[in-house]
């Protein structure tokens, strides 16, 4: 193609476009936002790069939401390691807007390798730097222009983005807000903006409506504003143009709610309403809350992940504390089993001592493991644990929490976990708890959930699917659990119910709960490499039924958080921190600097 646009000059890419071959064969092509490039099974029978515009990599496992690998951005390739692996694609690939692609045919690229060693050379650097990537479970290409549109009636909704653009300014990022003023710049223009800054904000205001529909189309994330004290809307489809971001779940929903709320209601009207995967709760004027969002954005927010374990699990309630007394923010949230329970109170805010309150009295004053039954379904009739959950979280719904939440179950109806992110929060944590054996099984429809330890008891990786940021993980299953004398029969039945000891249940519960929670060797690894922070408490004298041990199990917590803590060279949420422009510019500008010192001495 004599008339072959060229793509940029510092793509890793751009000899390969000098051999004639290639740019006499390769095709040119525009690719709509939201249209496919390839789908997973795909012939890889070519290497795409981009030119302009920008594609998005999804991963999709069966009953799951799609999972977002990364970005490719202009002079980026895609499709390249299935290419020369010679395998079908293991990815889909969408574009996020409207782009223009190169399409090179697979002969053509290896008789350009062959021809010039160095484009093999430069693409191999580019692959083992994208393997590096995903061996850290980080996105390859992180999102930096991110899209906001007024969802109902909100008002202006511009007052927001700049709160936080000065936010992100504050983490030292070149950021700037672009609102309908741009609408007749040429496409030029918004290419050089999004060059030379870090982050980009595009606005849409709901009178907008010639640069509504442009918004979703220019954006890597879509971010709906809405009222969180007034009605949900009528759902009447998202966005215009946002359409392929809902399909991969790239579009959050930001409720702004009054300055003095004490909880958050009605958010899942609002999520039907929008299509949004994910809602985030600010309260006007209240910084804490501007300051997550812009963490969010930029990639250092901080997830916690708490696992399972029976009376172990109070550790959980001592790693919180350490973690607020080092000032370290908790931006999203998830566990398994108890420490989904935990984690459920962190998500509606309790604080340490409301927290420590609440734990004792559904927990730690009295067995909630005391209803014996007659062994039908359980060996209790999980009536108190209902009724703790109901005392202690009440009526409220996932949505409604002011952190992002999540909570695993196994459903064995299905034979997958089974994740709760809405819907009522206690009978997600009921499904949770329901220790196979011990309590009875909770149901969804025609599903069977019992424990989400059964299947997947520390979801650090399941957290690492859902957000971008460091992520700090406390698992309290790897000590040593249960011996012989844990599952010993009593030496008089008499004795031991005299001595209140049955109220902890049997020695048998022992066995059930701790079969439940034996990780397999994969996937205790890969929870283990999705944390940033893996934080272990010595919790081996603890027995995993001995629900009074509150006071030592949140101890080793506390102190195993604080000594993880002190390990660290750099603050939780600059664990993944991306360098700025401007740090960039100034390393390369030093390394330049280092390289020609270095010649000279050599002369």
């Amino acid at each position: 193609m004599a008339n072959l646009p060229k793509i940029p000059v510092d793509s890793a890419l751009a000899r390969l476009f000098r051999q004639p071959k290639a740019r006499d064969q390769t095709i040119w092509f525009s690719l709509p936002g939201g249209s496919k490039l390839f789908g997973h099974g795909d012939a890889s029978d070519q290497l795409f790069v981009v030119r302009t515009g920008r594609l998005g990599a999804f991963r999709r496992e069966e009953g799951q939401e799609p999972q977002f690998l990364g970005i490719i951005r202009p002079g980026e390739p895609a499709g390249e390691m299935s290419l020369i692996a010679g395998i079908p694609h293991t990815a889909e690939v969408y574009a996020l807007r409207d782009s223009e692609i190169f399409a090179v045919p697979k002969e053509v690229f290896f008789a350009a390798c062959d021809a010039d060693a160095a484009v093999m050379t430069e693409l191999a650097r580019l692959m083992i730097l994208r393997s590096r990537q995903v061996a850290r479970r980080g996105p390859i290409g992180d999102p930096s222009v991110f899209g906001f549109v007024a969802a109902g009636r909100p008002g202006p909704i511009r007052p927001v983005v700049e709160r936080l653009e000065r936010e992100i300014a504050a983490l030292g990022y070149e950021v700037t807000v672009v609102g309908a003023e741009a609408a007749a710049a040429p496409t030029e223009w918004f290419s050089e903006v999004e060059r030379v800054h870090d982050f980009v904000l595009y606005v849409a205001e709901r009178d907008e409506t010639a640069w509504a529909p442009f918004v979703p189309r220019q954006v890597d994330r879509l971010f709906q504003v809405g009222r969180g004290d007034r009605p949900a809307p009528e759902a009447d489809g998202g966005p215009v143009g946002g359409a392929a971001l809902r399909e991969q779940s790239l579009v959050d929903l930001i409720l702004v709610q009054p300055a003095e709320l004490d909880r958050p209601a009605g958010s899942e009207a609002w999520l039907d309403a929008t299509g949004a995967t994910r809602v985030f709760h600010v309260r006007r004027g209240h910084a804490p809350d501007f300051e997550r969002l812009a963490r969010v954005l930029t990639g250092q927010s901080v997830g916690l992940v708490l696992s399972g374990g029976g009376a172990r699990a109070y550790a959980h309630v001592g790693a919180i504390k350490a973690l607020r007394e080092r000032g370290v923010p908790v931006d999203f949230v998830g566990g398994s089993s108890m420490g989904a329970v935990v984690a459920a109170g962190l998500a509606m805010g309790w604080g340490e001592a409301e927290m420590d309150r609440r734990l004792r009295e559904a927990f730690v004053n009295t067995s909630p493991l005391d209803d014996i039954a007659l062994p039908l379904l359980a060996m209790t009739h999980g009536v108190k644990v209902g009724e703790r959950l109901h005392t202690h979280f009440g009526d409220t719904q996932i949505a409604d929490l002011w952190l992002p939440f999540f909570c695993l179950s196994s459903n064995l109806t299905t034979g997958v976990y089974q994740l709760h992110r809405r819907g009522s929060l206690r009978q997600s944590l009921r499904a949770s708890i329901a220790l196979p054996g011990v309590l009875p099984p909770a149901t969804d429809g025609q599903n069977v959930l019992v424990d989400g330890a059964v299947m997947k008891n520390f979801p650090a990786d399941i957290m690492r699917a859902v957000h971008l940021g460091p992520i700090v993980g406390v698992d309290v299953t790897t000590a040593r659990s249960i011996t012989a004398k844990d599952v010993a029969r009593p030496s008089s039945v008499w004795r031991w119910i005299f001595s209140g000891q049955w109220r902890m249940g049997p020695p048998i519960v022992s066995l059930l709960m701790r079969a439940a929670t034996v990780s397999t060797g994969r996937d205790l690894a890969a929870a283990r490499e999705a944390t940033d922070v893996l934080i272990q408490p010595d919790v081996s004298h603890i027995e995993i039924r001995d629900w009074a041990a509150y006071d030592e199990a949140v101890e080793a917590g506390y102190r195993a958080t604080l000594a993880a803590l002190d390990k660290l060279a750099r603050p939780i949420p600059q664990l993944r921190r991306r360098p700025s422009l401007r740090e960039q510019q100034a390393t390369g500008a030093a390394m330049t600097a280092f390289m020609a010192s270095t010649q000279a001495a050599a002369e």
